[in-house]
């Protein structure tokens, strides 16, 4: 496969066709035929994402968002929500690109399944557009998931075709229930009722941020038996569908739909159960743990809808300091500027290549093919991959503003909607802390820290002798002292400094991805690895090589 070539304004015609990054990364996941399908139609999606679905985005953020309404002309209560025709034309259209469906069952043409970095790969284009609209179709891979994992035949026959619809049955969107009022992120204070009536199950109760409400065909539900455990081992998960078979409300109602800062496309609201009829998924004793797992998709998805955003803020910056002039000259003739684009090009391009590097290994857990030591890394790295993408993609939007000056402030320029947008992903499927006590769970219980250090350690080892390794190899064994003794602390100390390490950690990983990178692909990877390693790690001294405005024309 070749590296298709850069065509002019190719920040605004098309995603996809300059991205050598995520062209190189399918080369090395997918093969043959799958791979030319995949380039294939990634071309064709990144086009849309950069026109017509960026155009929609727009009107949807601006004028057209999902309204509520309540009642219909006779009075009665529908809870329907809104949205604008454009909306409606991006779901149908990114949803027949099979970036739910084709994770779950047979690419026609191909005649087998597609895959996560495939699918990861369409929400990364999606997101330079439209982040907001890439959460529904993240809460309906992780509505598949559940279902095919978890429910039985019977539940499976119901929903799961029309979740993975790609046009040949009606679409179903999905999402999950989990936060209520008096619980937030503490999921074990639910007290959503399930009641049995004859041979089923009615939910009572209430969630207080239920996300595509309104949209989704079918919800995952966390909900509590009566008699059942307190705390959450006592939730059990159901499938509740939006509708009944005869089209009318399966006992539901939307109180209010959310005004929120940003991601406006996605309807978020309060949503109450009235006897609401719905059917159990696998386990009733374990719905926290399934829950969990699609909790985990989730966070990748969310980090794919922050390098999204990092690249559209990106793209936008190089293109409005390329055609600015100020004081005489143009803004990429000034080294400040080109010291920022660079730094921006560098640490983009070592998350997308660690982001996609794990998710190798997820693909593992997901086929049931990973070992115990593979499950705690898969666990590990998901909290911190969402958190550092998640806190990047607010910088980049800083950045982006920062290069526009006042104009980057305005809403006729995408800027201000990035950073609306990039703000939700911190506080989406876990904020920093909730991730950092994950990062304590998995040290405490798994010694998930000995298993870090090892596995950097092993993939240093193989990487030809130099500066660069040297400055890892030093900085994994500061690492390894730190983490180690970060493991002997009282819980309320590690609470503390649970967010410094994560960073560390990250920024150990970034660093051992990029250095692989430059060692397979060389040229200007080896100038991105050396800036991003020298900017993560202060390398640079004052007075030192201007590197990052050296190595600009070739990198960017």
């Amino acid at each position: 496969m070749k590296v298709l070539q850069k065509t002019e304004h190719y920040e605004t015609e098309n995603y996809f066709e300059n991205d050598e990054t995520l062209q190189l990364i399918l080369r090395e996941h997918l093969k043959e035929p799958f791979l030319q399908y995949a380039v294939r139609e990634l071309e064709s999606f990144g086009h849309a994402c950069a026109n017509e679905i960026d155009r929609r985005a727009v009107h949807t953020d601006r004028e057209g968002e999902p309204r509520l309404i309540r009642y219909n002309k006779f009075g009665e209560e529908v809870s329907e929500v809104w949205v604008n025709e454009g909306y409606r034309q991006t779901v149908q259209e990114t949803y027949d690109t099979g970036i739910v469906g084709y994770v779950h069952k047979e690419i026609p043409e191909l005649g087998h399944k597609g895959n996560y970095t495939y699918s990861f790969a369409q929400g990364y284009l999606l997101s330079h557009a439209e982040p907001g609209f890439y959460c529904p179709v993240t809460l309906t891979m992780a509505t598949a998931y559940l279902l095919e994992h978890y429910a039985d035949e019977q539940v499976k026959e119901l929903f799961l075709p029309h979740v993975c619809s790609t046009g040949e049955v009606p679409l179903f969107e999905g999402a999950t229930f989990l936060t209520e009022r008096q619980g937030g992120s503490d999921v074990g204070a639910n007290v959503v009722r399930a009641v049995k009536e004859g041979e089923q199950y009615l939910l009572y109760g209430e969630k207080y941020f239920a996300s595509n409400a309104g949209m989704a065909g079918v919800a995952m539900v966390l909900a509590r038996m009566d008699g059942a455990a307190q705390g959450s081992k006592g939730l059990t998960l159901f499938a509740v569908p939006w509708r009944k078979e005869n089209g009318e409300l399966n006992g539901i109602r939307i109180r209010r739909l959310k005004d929120k800062l940003g991601v406006r496309a996605v309807p978020s609201g309060e949503v109450e159960f009235d006897g609401a009829i719905a059917y159990v998924v696998g386990d009733p004793s374990k719905g926290l743990t399934y829950m969990l797992e699609a909790l985990n998709l989730s966070r990748i998805c969310n980090a794919v809808a922050s390098l999204g955003i990092m690249r559209r803020a990106l793209l936008e910056s190089k293109t409005y300091a390329s055609r600015r002039n100020a004081f005489g000259q143009q803004l990429t003739d000034y080294p400040m500027v080109r010291d920022s684009l660079s730094k921006l090009t560098a640490k983009l391009h070592a998350e997308m290549v660690t982001v996609f590097d794990f998710i190798k290994l997820y693909e593992r857990v997901t086929d049931g093919k990973a070992t115990q030591r593979e499950q705690v890394l898969n666990r590990l790295f998901i909290a911190l991959i969402k958190k550092e993408t998640a806190e990047q993609a607010i910088h980049f939007s800083h950045e982006a503003i920062e290069l526009h000056g006042g104009n980057g402030y305005i809403e006729d320029f995408v800027t201000p909607r990035l950073l609306r947008d990039a703000q939700v992903l911190t506080v989406w499927e876990g904020t920093a802390n909730i991730l950092a006590l994950e990062l304590i769970r998995l040290i405490n219980k798994y010694r998930a820290h000995e298993l870090f250090i090892d596995e950097m350690k092993q993939r240093v080892s193989l990487l030809d002798d130099g500066e660069l390794k040297q400055t890892l190899v030093t900085e994994i064994t500061h690492l390894e002292t730190g983490l180690n003794a970060f493991a002997t602390y009282d819980y309320s100390l590690q609470t503390y400094e649970a967010k410094r390490w994560m960073k560390q950690m990250i920024d150990v990983y970034e660093s051992v991805v990029s250095l692989e990178w430059s060692a397979k692909y060389g040229d200007k990877f080896e100038k991105l690895a050396e800036l991003f390693i020298e900017n993560t790690w202060k390398l640079r001294k004052s007075g030192g090589r201007m590197k990052t405005v050296e190595y600009y024309e070739e990198i960017i």
